[in-house]
């Protein structure tokens, strides 16, 4: 019998290939990006290879963490202005280490299966000293094993522990969640459940609760499922996977799905398969007033979709605290069958300008506002 869905698989297999081997490599053309009249892109950094999860120390190094390369970067602007950023290879030969914050002097990372700390960072970028392991009790599956990792205003560690695979239940807990534990390390619990796999999050500035980007599962078409943002103002909800999507529609793999009391609708959905990483509510002062407390969210962009969509940062309006509305921010890194870049994590600095990392042209951009105000 002819399998009709080869041709279909054909061509993921073959966009997979393309993202992940870079065939035609990626040439950083940064003039195709447009964006809301008034803003303007530059390189900040070139030569950060994986580009991936970003961090900020309160003297402005930002430091990068990768996801294949094994690395943690320190980038250092050596003038204050954008212009002339040194790139530092902080940390090497690590599992993974695509998630990094900086707290309180440390530097943290987590690899796939645990959370270093390193200390006294910004004195040793360098020759940083060994790492403190906080925690080595994370799964060692290496599906969705990359982690974000952040530190809360409840000044605990959160990190993610996605699905081990494309859709299943597990029996263990702790997979498609969000953990939280002490910086320390101890007292390591379950903050949120049905969690496939988010790779961003952050608190909003005011309320001081939880919103996260989650990729939704593979497989159910070009359509289906929509990614989502969702928002946890408190311990203890359900996100819906492995057993409902979206609106809490039911998992066509399950024959049943199980009552969930704390089950939790998406804060807005985005759209299927456009992979939202990270996001940041934006808390600086250079963009327009109407910016202020909104979210910008990078799409890292699809690899198994017939027509590839993503590969681009939106917005996210809020009300009230509640998402009512998306919109394209900037786009142009897709302008063919082959994307030239992938936008993975936005980070706010501390002048007001927006940083944006890319693992597929291994830079990261610095987005400023130099239009009128109003």
């Amino acid at each position: 019998m002819k399998n009709r869905f080869l041709p279909f698989m054909l061509i993921q297999i073959f966009v997979f290939v393309m993202l992940t081997t870079g065939c035609g490599k990626a040439q950083s053309n940064i003039n195709t990006i447009s964006m809301p009249p008034g803003f303007k892109i530059s390189v900040y950094a070139i030569g950060v290879d994986g580009a991936r999860s970003l961090t900020l120390a309160e003297n402005g190094t930002v430091f990068v963490g990768s996801r294949s390369q094994g690395r943690v970067y320190a980038l250092v602007d050596e003038n204050g202005d954008g212009k002339k950023v040194a790139v530092l290879t902080v940390a090497s030969n690590l599992d993974t280490p695509n998630g990094v914050v900086f707290h309180n002097g440390s530097l943290y990372v987590a690899e796939n299966s645990r959370i270093l700390r390193y200390d006294n960072i910004l004195e040793n970028l360098n020759q940083p000293k060994t790492p403190v392991v906080v925690y080595d009790m994370l799964p060692t599956e290496r599906h969705h094993g990359w982690k974000f990792i952040g530190v809360g205003p409840d000044e605990k560690l959160y990190v993610p522990v996605g699905a081990p695979c494309n859709i299943c239940a597990s029996g263990d807990e702790r997979f498609a969640s969000i953990m939280r534990m002490n910086l320390d390390g101890s007292e390591a619990e379950i903050f949120a459940s049905g969690v496939r796999n988010t790779v961003g999050f952050d608190w909003h500035p005011l309320s001081g609760e939880l919103y996260f980007t989650d990729n939704g599962r593979d497989w159910l078409g070009d359509d289906l499922p929509p990614d989502e943002l969702n928002y946890a103002p408190q311990k203890g909800l359900h996100f819906g996977y492995p057993y409902y999507y979206g609106d809490n529609i039911p998992d066509p793999e399950f024959k049943e799905q199980p009552q969930i009391s704390s089950l939790t609708m998406p804060a807005i959905k985005l759209g299927a398969h456009v992979a939202p990483l990270g996001m940041r509510f934006y808390t600086g002062k250079m963009f327009p007033n109407e910016y202020r407390n909104q979210i910008f969210i990078a799409e890292h962009g699809s690899w198994n979709r017939t027509s590839l969509v993503g590969y681009q940062i939106i917005l996210v309006s809020l009300q009230d605290g509640k998402p009512i509305s998306q919109e394209v921010f900037a786009k142009g890194w897709l302008n063919s069958a082959v994307p030239w870049g992938r936008p993975v994590d936005v980070l706010v600095m501390p002048d007001g300008a927006l940083l944006v990392s890319d693992d597929r042209a291994n830079v990261i951009y610095r987005i400023s506002y130099e239009g009128e105000k109003g």
